[in-house]
């Protein structure tokens, strides 16, 4: 499978998790609110070919007043192999103005408290090291 498509499968997978938190596409438009991603890196592990199966996982593993920090992970499930990482800050902003904002405060409180059970998980999550909410 090209690059491309990892990342097009990664940006497709985090709409359900910003929904998870209450930014729905409903939510944006009544708002006009939105999000900008700030920063990508992807860890290419195992290839994909075409017509497997895969499957993918998010992460936070941090925030502020303004960001998300997030990890997923794509499973290869038709091989038994995680695929590839990826890795990214993202920004909630207002679309009226195209700049970043605050998040409103039931969002900031879904966020906090998905942080704080990602962060409960057992296990370290494998981070570039070089980027923060």
């Amino acid at each position: 499978m090209n690059v491309r498509h990892y990342l097009s499968i990664f940006d497709d997978a985090g709409y359900p998790l910003v929904a998870a938190l209450g930014m729905t596409p409903e939510f944006h438009k009544e708002h006009g609110t939105g999000g900008f991603d700030l920063e990508h890196h992807i860890h290419f592990l195992r290839e994909v070919h075409v017509g497997d199966r895969v499957s993918v996982y998010a992460r936070l593993v941090g925030a502020s007043s303004k960001r998300i920090h997030y990890v997923m992970f794509m499973v290869n499930e038709t091989r038994e192999t995680l695929a590839a990482v990826f890795e990214c800050v993202n920004s909630f902003a207002d679309l009226r103005v195209r700049r970043t904002a605050p998040y409103p405060p039931a969002i900031a409180e879904a966020i906090a408290q998905m942080l704080a059970r990602h962060q409960a998980l057992p296990w370290e999550p494998p981070l570039c090291g070089i980027m923060s909410a």
